[in-house]
């Protein structure tokens, strides 16, 4: 998604009238673009809700509950694209009440004709307590003393284990008896400016979505019997603009695990509504989509690296998608035969390729395993044993250094795998040539280098199970959605699971995490985020060590 704002501070831009005047002109391209993009996006939402009002008149009869389910899915569809509209939006919301230094903003959204949020109900039983920002008893200015005149009252509906309670921001008012200025300490920032969202209850709805894949209209009624009727587009506000406070986070996480000389890949397929197709039904109104993920996990040889993942979506699988994602890194790239990475691997004019290649031996001993359990091969049963021996190599130097990984598999792994291509070689001399079991032999002895990568590095796994292990999420989230509501739906869902899945990785409560990043984030330096990204973590009640 296109990022509008200007990391460009103003002491740095250029002098040069013709320059600026260039800077200007390309950043009104790129408002036109996204401008024309959400009026697309709107148009999709009235089409959405008009094919939901109709499929909602004819839930009944025979068919129904297959109308019910499309429904449902089609409100989940439309769901994804409203958050990522929302976390593209520019104008903040406005669902909190007047009590914030800036309350002219409140008739925003009827001066531009759009329809007036409803702020969040609490019901008068939900907890609350008090917050007193006292600016003292004394004048800062001329010492004098302050006499109380007033306070500026305003709430902030957060969650606390799993209870929704509204915590009472008071801003004291005083004024100096002597010289009679006001004293009033200023407000605090919020997660998502002028907005009653708490930082842990933002954290709670984005690790619902993402994590635990409840949808957002679900989160309506789990917060109705708390006590609070919050609106489904205020929760899905709240989503897309919690995102937003959390991307410069994530993109220091993507940045930092795609420098890594050593990465893991994988890719699954999503469904994506099509909108090309919305009009021939449920079944033709979806398109298949690509989330690949990228991670980095030195922890299996010791190395210093923290572990994390990045993930991106593609509407689509061509190859040009990966090779974008990694035009920036290089070393080596363990993933499986997928023709998509071949140029990766390709010679460049200097005679070096940007990656070497290494290949998984859990995706060859699968193919082995595949023939086995259809025939009761005895030669795809040795090839198990023989693989299997050398897992049984690699557990007992799990965690070890490299420089031991690679002098153990020099001694134990390397006569066997030798041995193991002298036999592959033997037993397609014996096997009918276009067996599925002939297919296993060549798909090894095809990439041989590639498997035998791991042997001449000690660093190297002997499989890809690091990135198979980061598709899981998303195996686990197509029980609960059939399709992401568009591509910025698809690339949002990317971002969510780069930070949870790292925060995951790193030993986190991806919870705890969000709800102190959102709530430290707008107030922290900006060239010490690296303090908050998950491997530097440390909660703001304790100590922080030395960002790494």
């Amino acid at each position: 998604m296109v990022d509008t704002g200007m990391s460009t501070s103003a002491p740095d831009l250029p002098d040069d009238p013709a320059v600026l005047k260039a800077m200007i002109a390309a950043l009104r391209a790129e408002n036109a673009q996204m401008t024309a993009t959400l009026r697309a996006h709107d148009l999709l939402v009235q089409a959405l809700r008009l094919r939901i009002a109709k499929l909602k008149k004819q839930a009944f009869g025979k068919s129904s509950e297959k109308i019910e389910r499309e429904i449902e899915q089609l409100e989940l569809a439309l769901e994804d694209l409203q958050v990522a509209m929302a976390e593209a939006e520019t104008t903040p919301p406005e669902d909190s009440d007047p009590g914030e230094d800036d309350t002219a903003a409140t008739s925003t959204n009827q001066e531009d004709g759009k329809t007036p949020r409803r702020r969040p109900r609490v019901s008068d039983t939900t907890p609350r307590e008090r917050h007193e920002l006292d600016p003292g008893d004394t004048c800062p200015d001329c010492g004098g003393e302050l006499r109380v005149v007033g306070e500026d009252v305003s709430e902030l509906l957060d969650m606390i284990a799993a209870r929704l309670k509204v915590i009472e921001i008071a801003r004291i008012k005083k004024s100096c008896r002597r010289c009679e200025k006001m004293v009033q300490e200023p407000a605090p920032s919020r997660p998502i400016p002028r907005s009653m969202a708490g930082p842990s209850l933002l954290a709670f709805i984005l690790v619902s979505k993402f994590d635990d894949h409840v949808p957002l209209y679900r989160q309506n009624e789990i917060f109705a019997r708390m006590g609070a009727d919050i609106p489904d587009t205020t929760l899905v506000d709240w989503c897309g603009r919690a995102m937003k406070t959390l991307h410069p986070v994530i993109e220091l996480i993507e940045k930092a695990v795609m420098a890594s000389d050593i990465l893991h890949a994988d890719d699954t397929p999503i469904r994506v509504l099509d909108r090309s197709q919305k009009n021939k039904g449920l079944g033709k109104g979806v398109k298949q989509g690509r989330i690949w993920v990228y991670v980095r996990d030195q922890r299996p040889w010791a190395g210093t690296a923290p572990p994390g993942a990045a993930y991106r979506f593609s509407p689509d699988r061509k190859g040009k998608h990966p090779q974008n994602h990694l035009k920036h890194s290089s070393g080596i790239l363990q993933a499986d035969a997928y023709s998509g990475f071949k140029d990766l691997y390709a010679p460049r004019a200097d005679g070096a390729a940007q990656f070497r290649e290494a290949a998984c031996w859990a995706h060859l001993r699968r193919d082995f395993h595949d023939v086995w359990t259809s025939d009761k091969s005895e030669i795809a049963r040795e090839a198990l044993d023989r693989i299997g021996r050398l897992y049984d190599i690699e557990r007992q130097i799990a965690g070890q250094p490299a420089e031991v990984r690679h002098a153990v598999r020099q001694d134990k792994s390397k006569p066997q795998v030798e041995a193991f291509r002298a036999w592959a070689e033997k037993q397609l001399t014996r096997i009918p040539g276009k067996s599925d079991l002939a297919k296993a032999f060549r798909y090894g002895l095809g990439r041989w280098d590639s498997f035998c990568l791991f042997l001449e590095d000690g660093r190297v796994a002997i499989d890809n199970n690091a990135a198979e292990r980061g598709m899981r999420p998303i195996g686990v989230g197509r029980r609960n959605w059939l399709f992401a509501g568009s591509d910025t739906g698809g690339e949002t869902l990317a971002r969510a699971m780069t930070i949870i899945e790292t925060a995951k990785m790193n030993g986190l409560d991806p919870q705890a995490y969000l709800a102190d990043l959102l709530d430290r984030i707008h107030d922290h330096k900006l060239n010490r985020l690296a303090e908050l990204l998950p491997w530097n973590w440390t909660p703001a009640d304790q100590p922080n060590s030395e960002a790494a």
